[in-house]
């Protein structure tokens, strides 16, 4: 493989910080049934794509059976400053904060704290007497928001654009600078709901809802509760809220898309949002990641819930939290709206890849970010892939999806 001693190199680093402890360690592509000639193809054609100006940079991680077979980062971390993309950059993922949050909520649901399928207002009274936003004004909701309702992005609350309830969010103050959590949490509350809770899927607020659901049932703040509970365990070390000063000089620089194809420097506020630490932690969508703190997590999830002798989770939640729990119920058209594909607890989950038409397993859950991170988790295959990239907005970029296909197509055994 061309850039073999290239990872390599950063593994022996890494390991020497005890990053992989005893798990999730390097091998031989051979050795897990990958071909290392096929693999290489992924290589070339993200190296086209920084040669064509597509985009400055990105990373890529593919584990099977606990082994690493794919490493590799393309071009730069900071292309107007030559600094190229390094194996520990940090990422802003977006919304591949919502699986980490996910993870927080079945670990309390584990140790008794709730059933899922309880009234979300049974522990945020403020979700007591919700109203649906209609056409023809605000009624009555007849269904009560559960905990599951929450995970599954059925609960009626959205993102504040579009539906009848979109124009009630900016009176809510839902996104008011200064907020904790709490406060955030009752701004969400105050605005009706766009549909009756299990009635619909829609993507928005309600993963950020659990992060506060989280702090109510174990009594501690949701930043403290991930670092002490879920980072530390996992040795998921520069997974955090915000980056500290010391290490803004990780921090990929953000991207946007030209009219033209290529990308720019973005000139948006998100450019310098992760550098200090925010007024609340937000659950949905407001962490930044390394490619291998997010393999650790990753991993763990492969593993049914044990790293490195670390039980975060059991076995039967992280088979819960990857079936589909949706059936037929209908899907706004969001990420979600193909053929073949459900959802289970913050995880898309594909059910049949013959309608879906996309190369991987059925069974397969996965999830990505608003600036192009993503991930999936194949248990049929014992595998795992992460890409790392930060282009915001993403919208319609193949390039994790073109990551993913040149994966599978490297498996030989």
């Amino acid at each position: 493989m061309k850039n073999f001693m290239t990872w390599m190199t950063a593994f022996v680093l890494l390991a020497s910080t005890t990053v992989f402890a005893n798990g999730l360690t390097p091998s031989r592509p051979e050795a897990v049934g990958f071909s290392a000639e096929r693999l290489q193809r992924i290589n070339d054609h993200m190296e086209a794509h920084v040669k064509a100006g597509n985009f400055s940079g990105a990373t890529g991680l593919v584990a099977r059976k606990g082994k690493i077979v794919f490493y590799e980062t393309w071009g730069d971390q900071d292309r107007e400053e030559n600094i190229p993309m390094a194996p520990d950059t940090i990422f802003r993922i977006y919304s591949m904060t919502k699986a980490i949050t996910g993870v927080a909520v079945m670990r309390e649901y584990e140790k008794g704290k709730f059933f899922l399928n309880h009234p979300v207002s049974k522990y945020l009274p403020e979700f007591k007497n919700m109203k649906v936003a209609t056409e023809d004004g605000l009624v009555e909701a007849e269904n009560d928001i559960t905990i599951r309702d929450l995970l599954m992005h059925t609960a009626g609350i959205t993102y504040g654009s579009g539906g009848n309830s979109g124009k009630y969010y900016r009176d809510a103050g839902a996104r008011k600078p200064g907020m904790n959590l709490a406060e955030f949490s009752e701004a969400i509350a105050s605005a009706p709901l766009e549909f009756e809770p299990g009635t619909e899927w829609w993507y928005g607020f309600s993963i950020d809802i659990l992060g506060r659901l989280v702090e109510v049932v174990s009594g501690k703040p949701f930043e403290v509760y991930l670092q002490e509970e879920i980072f530390a365990p996992l040795s998921m070390k520069d997974s955090a809220f915000h980056v500290p000063e010391e290490n803004h000089d990780r921090l990929v620089k953000l991207y946007t898309p030209n009219d033209d194809g290529g990308v720019s420097v973005n000139k948006g506020r998100a450019q310098n949002s992760y550098k200090t630490a925010p007024s609340y932690p937000a659950g949905g969508g407001g962490m930044v990641s390394t490619t291998m703190d997010y393999a650790r997590f990753c991993q763990m999830l492969v593993n049914g819930g044990d790293l490195d002798g670390q039980q975060i989770l059991g076995r039967k939640s992280v088979e819960l939290m990857s079936t589909d729990h949706l059936g037929e119920t209908p899907k706004n058209g969001y990420l979600i709206a193909r053929d073949g594909v459900g959802f289970g607890l913050t995880f898309a989950v594909t059910k049949d890849i013959g309608a879906l038409g996309e190369i991987e397993s059925n069974g397969s859950y996965s999830w990505g970010g608003a600036a192009g991170t993503r991930f999936w988790i194949d248990p049929k295959e014992e595998l795992f892939g992460v890409f790392m990239i930060n282009i915001l907005p993403y919208n319609g970029l193949p390039y994790g999806d073109e990551f993913k296909r040149l994966v599978y197509q490297a498996i030989v055994d």
